[in-house]
């Protein structure tokens, strides 16, 4: 798709400044009640005394398989007693690998993965066994990460995000542009990639030059919240396809998500917030809060924006634009 056809699409979703404008106090009490991750648990992630280059290759190649890990069953499992599901089970099992073998996730190593090894390593259990749901795909991103990454830059992480100077987007190499070479990175609104800064950034691996460009990473829970916020209005037929739970076609996801991360700049700028910190906030309470199915102010009447929300009387008449095809989130 065209950067024109997607700038004449976007006009089928608007920004609502005034919806904005109203959760923007809210917000502000809001996030300041959440610590902030530094991504240094070892549960998920690599410890804080691991080399930079393990670090990154670690974070390049886990956000590069981020995306649904359910589809037909969930995607959760038991492991020393404790439930994990989702992205939780995800990075924990590559945490755990990490632990095992650091070198597993070297380019060269990734650039020949087969698909009977990610289902191993992200499945748990015996027979009745967990597993995520497309490790073709996975494994497919994986390896073409791999082996861009040993074509292109030697084989070294660190050397593709040095080469962008600290840079997203504001010299011809800035690291958005680099990582778009990679299919697993190729999504045309960057959640993977905007997820992989916050990260790496948050971790102290990159500092970030142009600050000013840094985005929200927008997947299904961030565009849920901003349709029942009210933050954009996409058309009418876009909106019969929400609640119809009709599927949305590639551009349509394109321009609603697109749309989705410009309110949240403007949201980002009112509140004089990082949109890092801002994607903090908004990932917990769209998982724990403003759930897809039975949120939390239909159960406990709990959500810190239910004075201004306009979906609150009826918030399930939203449940999210369903796009389940695809490995961008």
């Amino acid at each position: 798709m065209s950067l024109e056809v997607i700038n004449y699409s976007f006009k089928r979703v608007r920004l609502r400044e005034h919806s904005i404008g109203l959760i923007t106090p809210y917000l502000r009490r809001a996030v300041s009640t959440l610590p902030r991750d530094d991504f240094t648990n070892p549960e998920y992630y690599p410890p804080k005394n691991a080399g930079r280059e393990d670090a990154l290759r670690y974070f390049i190649f886990m956000v590069a398989i981020d995306h649904r890990t359910s589809r037909h069953k969930p995607y959760e499992a038991y492991l020393n007693s404790r439930l994990y599901h989702g992205a939780d089970l995800l990075y924990k099992l590559g945490s755990r690998k990490f632990s095992e073998d650091p070198n597993f996730f070297s380019p060269s190593r990734m650039a020949e993965i087969s698909v009977d090894e990610v289902r191993e390593w992200l499945s748990v259990g015996g027979v009745n066994e967990v597993s995520v749901w497309d490790p073709e795909v996975r494994a497919e991103l994986l390896r073409d990460l791999g082996r861009g990454l040993v074509k292109w830059f030697d084989g070294s992480v660190t050397k593709l995000v040095d080469r962008s100077g600290g840079y997203l987007r504001s010299r011809p190499q800035g690291l958005i542009q680099l990582m778009k070479r990679f299919k697993a990175y190729s999504d045309p609104v960057e959640k993977k990639t905007y997820l992989f800064v916050k990260f790496v950034e948050r971790r102290g691996l990159m500092n970030v030059v142009d600050e000013w460009n840094k985005e929200v990473p927008v997947d299904n829970h961030l565009t849920r919240i901003a349709l029942r916020l009210g933050l954009v209005i996409p058309e009418e037929d876009l909106i019969k396809k929400i609640k119809g739970r009709e599927a949305f076609t590639w551009s349509e996801d394109v321009v609603l998500r697109l749309a989705v991360r410009s309110a949240y700049k403007v949201l980002s700028r009112t509140a004089y917030l990082d949109p890092f910190i801002l994607d903090d906030f908004l990932w917990y309470f769209g998982r724990k809060v403003c759930t897809k199915e039975r949120p939390a102010c239909v159960i406990m009447g709990e959500c810190p924006f239910l004075k201004v929300c306009p979906s609150r009387e009826s918030p399930e008449e939203i449940v999210e634009h369903y796009y389940v095809d695809t490995y961008y989130y």
